[in-house]
């Protein structure tokens, strides 16, 4: 099966670009551009590297948040309007367990907590549990405040994702950080993960698949608040 994957959840991105599970072509998209602007671009470079025509690709995978609103909603409409274009399937990815999955192998029994920032003091939380051979979710996504967090972690636990960025020197304790070159999802690891679903018999809608904000958008909070008022 050839896969085309894409990451956008945060303010930058990646295009990979996979054979069943195998990486055959990979571009990170410039940090100084916006996604919306550089996300058709490295895809058409990704598929001219590898020699790939539109049509060759038969699954588009992509992350559906947790994440940034402009990110998750241009590579969702892009993923949904390719899939359509070309005939292909397409999968949604959860951000997080993206994140989790790029962690070392887990020994059996382990916790890891994968994060993101999700602004005013708080993140974007999952909790995943080791089967011996990788990372299972054991508590699903929701945002808990900075506090929260840190009292939810105890000796021996793993973490990772890049909403530790301004949080690492107030760790308990005994709390494993994965390394940092880990903590950004990567769109070869969104692929590889569509692959493993797809073998297990998961497809997406194509008019249904939507991003994951988790939050109201802040002129949604606004509105919300006027109609409430």
């Amino acid at each position: 099966m050839n896969i085309l994957a894409l990451e956008t959840s945060g303010y930058s991105g990646d295009v990979a670009l996979l054979v069943d599970d195998r990486v055959v072509a990979e571009v990170t998209l410039p940090e100084e551009k916006r996604t919306a602007q550089m996300l058709a671009p490295g895809i058409a470079a990704a598929l001219a590297e590898i020699r790939w025509q539109p049509r060759d690709v038969d699954l588009v995978a992509v992350t559906t948040g947790p994440g940034s609103f402009t990110g998750l909603r241009v590579g969702v409409t892009t993923a949904k309007t390719y899939a359509y274009a070309a005939g292909a399937q397409v999968l949604g990815v959860d951000t997080l367990a993206v994140i989790a999955a790029q962690a070392p192998p887990p020994a059996q029994g382990a916790e890891l907590w994968a994060v993101l920032d999700a602004q005013r003091q708080q993140l974007f939380a999952a909790r995943f549990c080791s089967t011996g051979s990788g990372w299972e979710p054991c508590e699903a996504a929701s945002i808990l405040d900075r506090e929260q967090f840190l009292a939810r972690l105890r000796p021996g636990m793993l973490v990772t994702g890049t909403g530790l960025e301004r949080l690492d020197h107030e760790l308990p304790p005994g709390v494993l950080i994965v390394p940092r070159e880990l903590w950004h999802p990567r769109a070869a690891t969104v692929g590889e993960l569509a692959w493993r679903d797809c073998q297990a018999g998961r497809r997406d809608d194509l008019w249904q698949l939507a991003p994951r904000y988790l939050r109201l958008s802040a002129a949604e909070e606004q509105q919300t608040k006027r109609t409430t008022a």
